[in-house]
């Protein structure tokens, strides 16, 4: 069977764990050259040496950064057509209790960043030809709850901003699709940032509320980002996947 990114290069933001290691993985795996990127310089060598993907140190917050890690796939592999924007945060706190820096700090990392990432990869994409954004957004981001309020607000926006994204590539180039990826709560290092002790007890409460009674798994998400990649899903931008075992159907 061909490799279904064969000749692809791709770049994989918050790439040292969780959801961004299982994609570069199964990415390097369908024949594309990876890079991952991360601001735990520490976890992204480590992720790097054991998949035998490329990193290159990268805050997702900053312009300089962008710039420079666009600047460097260009001079290696001379072009880009995967970006998955998958650095964040999680912060759970209702209106009330979130202060405006934790409100400013969830929106630079989970929405700033995508907007960064789209603008400043666009213009590589489009010359390389054949190119898929996927930015990872949440079920947060389609249902909301009482005490995450700035996280739903970003993963919200990412899901509405994918879509101009998507309609503006179609405008200007038939060749860049964009599209939006929403899971629900899955084991990774994202579900301690907002729980602080994730035990046995706490994961059953969540999984009683998703209609298939399991948490998603980092390979669910990935596929998903696969298919989202490869030339399988041409006709699709503008849309969301939703990986949430029923819940959003409720």
């Amino acid at each position: 069977m061909t490799k279904r990114l064969s000749k692809k290069v791709a770049l994989v933001t918050g790439g040292a764990s969780g959801f961004g290691k299982a994609t570069a993985e199964l990415f390097k795996r369908e024949g594309a050259e990876v890079y991952i990127s991360d601001i735990n310089v520490q976890n992204g060598k480590k992720a790097s040496k054991e998949l035998g993907v490329n990193f290159i140190s990268h805050d997702v917050t900053k312009t300089e950064d962008w710039i420079t890690i666009i600047d460097e796939i260009k001079a290696k592999s001379s072009g880009l057509n995967v970006l998955v924007n998958n650095a964040g945060i999680g912060f759970m706190a209702d209106v009330e209790a979130t202060t405006e820096e934790e409100w400013e700090l969830v929106h630079k990392v989970d929405l700033d960043s995508v907007f960064l990432g789209c603008k400043y990869a666009i213009p590589l994409m489009r010359e390389s030809g054949n190119g898929s954004i996927i930015n990872i957004s949440s079920i947060s981001g389609i249902v909301a709850g009482h005490n995450f309020a700035a996280y739903n607000s970003a993963k919200a926006a990412v899901r509405h901003l994918t879509k101009s994204v998507a309609l503006h590539c179609a405008r200007s180039t038939d060749l860049v699709r964009c599209n939006s990826v929403h899971p629900v709560f899955a084991q990774t290092e994202m579900m301690k940032s907002f729980f602080e002790n994730p035990n046995e007890e706490l994961v059953s409460k969540i999984e009683r509320q998703i209609p298939v009674r399991k948490l998603v798994t980092v390979e669910d998400v990935a596929n998903s980002i696969l298919f989202l990649a490869s030339d399988e899903s041409k006709m699709i931008t503008g849309s969301e996947l939703v990986i949430d075992g029923g819940l959003s159907a409720q």
